[in-house]
């Protein structure tokens, strides 16, 4: 909420009244806030300032009591920057209705009140109602269970999402005042004046001004772009102490103070901790949000609805006009013309195609999460059953993820007591997160009574882990007051930076035989399935020792061994891999571990590993040998942060629907720009950050599941789409023809709202219905081209039934003249209305309905139900009311057969389809 603010509730002990009032008006203006704050940070270099800060927030280094945290609470509010939340229930309500298909209804609803009500009430002539209250039904019907539906799905993804919470440690004083503890709170509930401490690989969760920190890296891509992590301090840096005038814009940036660490920002390594001086929007994160709310790019997923929603309305904008100008010059009557094309574009009209997409949505999230599955942004449902090819880590994914330390040895091979204690004395002592081979040594060295651990070796100071070097290096005091540099990390990388060996207390200078020597071992090691790490050390003399070391002190190692790990490959890692390639999906292995221990793990596991491409060689590689090559490899070994984006980038090039799956820090920017990125919930804050999806378990066969739920969703609203494109447009070709040959209209324009009504009720389990195997079996992406080709196709068989129910009713049962257009028009009513009906069982599966593929149970039953009730109207009074007349017994055979040869022909047009374009959806 910002200084100011702070000091006027807890320093002069004004009422929250007023304290709140000062809030409210500081928020009016972030500028004057930042202004005062920076002001504050940059000018007050005392030794003490942190005291001052302590003193400003009525807190101190032990941290708030969680009384006074909660109070505190109830003043500045959650911390929680300005987000795109879901709104308020009456207003989710008047959005359901802001949607192409809606408006199109709703100008109809007009014209129909004009032509139906108005002018005849103002001639003196019957005027009726029945129309506009169809279409007024049909639009409120739409809206209602579209609203409903996006109501559940937002209650939904709240009550999913907050499976995965994101969490911060703090300090909190106990309220007796004995002392503090160390506890994890949720993000949303941090204060200002909380005490936080960070470590590698935590989202900071607000502003923080450091009061300790050790070897503290942190990125700041998220605020300024810049790949490279930034070294933060407890105290002000020179450049804030001494440099620049005090109104120097860059003494105003608070990216610059080296001593401020900034909500949305990450923790590389290292360790710190500090105090909350901002949080929600009123940290400079949030301020930056409050400007972007709201502006979310369209997904693929919404650019495919709109597509195809705008290409349904350019067809009824050319067919209505034609069913107008038919009509009207054949029969004369232009006013019926007008009502009847009015009809006519109602019936093209897939008012149901929001609710359908936002139902199928929500059931594919709720059934997700149930496979522990959690989908944060729904759209990305569509995003994971579209997917082709997944990128992932091998470490924890492929593997088990329970590294054990197996061997520590010198360089002749004959294990060595020194190699262990000098690995302990790095892994025990690096600052930030303890990646696996780390813990494994430390944990070996636990259950060895006999282990001392050099304990007499004070920790001095690190240089930190990172995916350039990939060594970490550890300096801790020696005798005589000399230092000692332990670095251990991959294999290349360490040597990179020796300059000889100990091979059996012998010093040997490194030249190529040497490294050659290293090298071979090493690689023998990793064929045999083990992960390997060396190590080295530099003695480091009093006169050069320092209390703060940099890169340069990496240099002049003395390679004293190796450290070999297992790590073998999970049991259900084969047959995930299995499923996954079954489905359509290639998996890409992305890691920055060496490439023979890659290769053999994933030989185990059924990827192919004839093909490896290293970091190396995609530097050396141009853009074009680079797209050819991520097509023919599936290992990337020895990758840095960047070349994993490089890859899965060149990839999204080639065409393909990318997925990535990623629990570490260096996975986040892969994870943002994936098509659908995969974390898990035992994932670093940042990675789950930029995830769309998380799983619960580290597994692929829960993933496998999740893409097959993901193209059940996507398939019943292309489900929708065919059937409702290619019935009305049969309707409406059928109706042209009828048009040109019959006296009179061959069905009312109520008659053609009430059918369309009914048909609509139809769709609504829809969503609850099933997709055949075959249709799972490939990745499904948006495909309007092939939504425009069905409705053509397709379409049309229905009219050759339409027309030949003309015929009958015409020629046999004799509704062939004026008197008798009810008795015609009730006969195509019902005719219309099952045979629509039926396309739902017909169409959504490419093999024979009801024998070979049978709809689930509400599909049955609701289907089931509207034939039932289209029978039933002509001899209701609705039909009675509307004009419809009861059928003769003798129309029903007709209508048997009628339906039957529609659908065997439809069966028949499904196979001619499929073999002229290789696909049904």
């Amino acid at each position: 909420m910002g200084l100011l603010s702070a000091k006027g509730v807890f320093a002069s002990g004004e009422p929250t009244l007023i304290f709140k009032h000062k809030t409210h008006e500081l928020m009016k203006n972030n500028k004057n806030k930042f202004s005062e704050t920076k002001e504050y940070l940059i000018t007050s270099h005392t030794t003490n300032h942190i005291d001052q800060c302590f003193d400003l927030f009525k807190t101190s280094e032990h941290g708030l009591s969680h009384l006074e945290a909660q109070r505190r609470l109830e003043v500045y509010g959650k911390n929680e920057i300005i987000h795109q939340k879901a709104p308020s229930a009456l207003w989710q309500l008047l959005l359901a209705y802001k949607n192409p298909f809606i408006f199109v209804l709703g100008v109809l609803a007009i014209i129909s009140f004009f032509m139906d009500f108005w002018l005849p009430y103002r001639q003196g002539e019957p005027a009726e109602l029945a129309g506009v209250i169809i279409i007024v039904t049909m639009i409120l019907i739409s809206g209602l269970l579209r609203f409903w539906q996006e109501y559940r799905t937002n209650k939904a993804a709240d009550s999913l999402s907050s499976l995965v919470k994101t969490t911060a440690t703090v300090r909190r004083r106990t309220d007796t005042n004995a002392g503090s503890l160390i506890m994890e709170v949720l993000v949303e509930e941090l204060v200002p004046g909380d005490i936080v401490l960070l470590s590698a690989g935590d989202l900071v969760p607000a502003d923080i001004r450091l009061f300790t920190s050790r070897d503290l890296f942190v990125s700041e891509a998220a605020l300024t772009g810049e790949s490279m992590p930034v070294e933060k301090y407890d105290i002000p840096g020179d450049d804030v102490l001494d440099g620049g005038a005090q109104n120097s814009p860059e003494r105003n940036d608070l990216l610059r103070l080296n001593h401020i660490c900034l909500m949305g920002t990450n923790v590389t390594s290292g360790t710190a901790s500090g105090m909350v001086f901002s949080t929600g929007s009123q940290t400079y994160f949030g301020s930056l949000a409050t400007s972007i709310v709201g502006k979310r790019p369209e997904t693929a997923f919404d650019k495919g609805v709109n597509s195809v929603s705008w290409l349904l309305i350019r067809f009824m904008m050319v067919m209505v006009p034609v069913v107008f100008l038919v009509n009207g010059l054949i029969k004369g009557n232009w006013v019926d013309s007008v009502l009847f094309a009015l009809a006519v574009a109602v019936g093209l009209t897939p008012e149901m195609l929001p609710m359908i997409v936002s139902a199928n949505l929500a059931k594919g999230a709720v059934t997700m999460s149930k496979r522990k599955v959690i989908v944060k942004r729904l759209n990305a449902i569509q995003n994971l059953g579209a997917m082709d090819v997944l990128c992932t880590d091998k470490t924890g994914t492929l593997t088990q993820d329970e590294i054990v330390l197996d061997r520590f040895m010198d360089l002749s091979g004959a294990d060595d007591e020194r190699i262990l204690q000098w690995a302990w004395l790095n892994s025990f002592h690096q600052s930030g997160v303890k990646n696996l081979m780390d813990r494994a040594v430390v944990k070996f060295t636990e259950d060895r009574e006999d282990f001392d651990g050099f304990t007499y070796h004070a920790k001095v100071d690190e240089l930190p882990f990172d995916f350039e070097r990939r060594r970490l290096s550890v300096i801790v005091t020696g005798s005589n007051d000399n230092h000692i540099l332990i670095c251990k990390g991959a294999v290349e990388e360490v040597l990179e930076v020796a300059t000889q060996m100990r091979l059996r207390d012998e010093y040997i200078p490194i030249d190529a035989q040497v490294r050659k020597y290293i090298l071979d071992k090493a690689a023998a090691f990793n064929k045999a399935g083990y992960r390997v790490l060396l190590l080295g050390i530099r003695e480091i003399p009093a006169v050069f020792a320092e209390t703060h070391y940099t890169l340069e002190a990496e240099q002049q190692l003395t390679i004293e061994g190796f450290l070999t790990f297992l790590d073998p490959p999970k049991s259900s890692t084969a047959p995930a891999i299995k499923a996954l390639m079954d489905n359509g999906v290639q998996v890409k292995v992305l890691t920055g571990d060496n490439a023979e221990i890659t290769k053999k793990i994933c030989r185990e596991v059924g990827i192919d590993d004839a093909h490896c491409l290293s970091g190396a060689d995609i530097e050396a590689m141009d853009e074009g040998e680079l797209a050819l090559a991520v097509e023919r490899h599936s290992i990337f070994a020895k990758l840095s942060p960047l070349q994993k984006n490089t890859v899965l980038k060149t990839l999204q090039k080639n065409g393909h629907t990318v997925g990535f799956l990623g629990d570490g820090i260096n996975d986040a920017p892969a994870l943002r720009d994936a098509d659908v990125g995969i974390s898990v919930d035992s994932g670093t804050d940042i990675a789950k950050e930029s995830a769309d999806i998380i799983l619960l378990e580290k597994d692929l066969m829960v993933l496998d599941e999740g893409i097959l739920i993901g193209r059940q969703t996507f398939g019943n609203i292309i489900k929708y789409l065919n059937m409702t494109a290619s019935s009305n447009f049969g309707n409406v070709f059928s109706v042209i023809v009828a048009s040109a040959f019959i006296p009179f209209l061959p069905m009312l324009a109520i008659h053609l709202l009430l059918q369309n009504l009914i048909y609509d009720v139809s769709q609504l389990s829809l969503p609850w219905d099933k997709m055949d195997r075959d249709f799972l079996k490939k990745p499904r992406k948006w495909d309007s081209k092939n939504i425009g080709r069905f409705m053509m196709w397709i379409g049309p068989t229905s009219s050759i039934f339409d027309i030949t129910t003309f015929a009958v009713l015409w020629y046999i049962i004799g509704a062939n003249s004026v008197e008798h257009q009810a008795l015609f028009q009730s006969g195509w009513f019902v005719e219309g209305l099952l045979s629509q009906t039926l396309v739902v069982h017909l169409l959504r599966t490419q093999k024979i309905p009801f024998i070979q593929s049978t709809a689930t149970l509400p599909v049955l039953i609701l289907t089931g139900l509207v034939m039932c009730l289209g029978i039933y109207i002509p001899f209701s009074p609705l039909g009675t009311y509307v004009g419809l007349v009861p059928l003769p017994w003798s129309y029903f055979p007709w209508l048997v057969g009628i339906l039957f040869s529609y659908c065997v022909l439809v069966q028949v047009f499904k196979r001619i389809y499929i073999r002229r374009f290789g696909q049904w959806f």
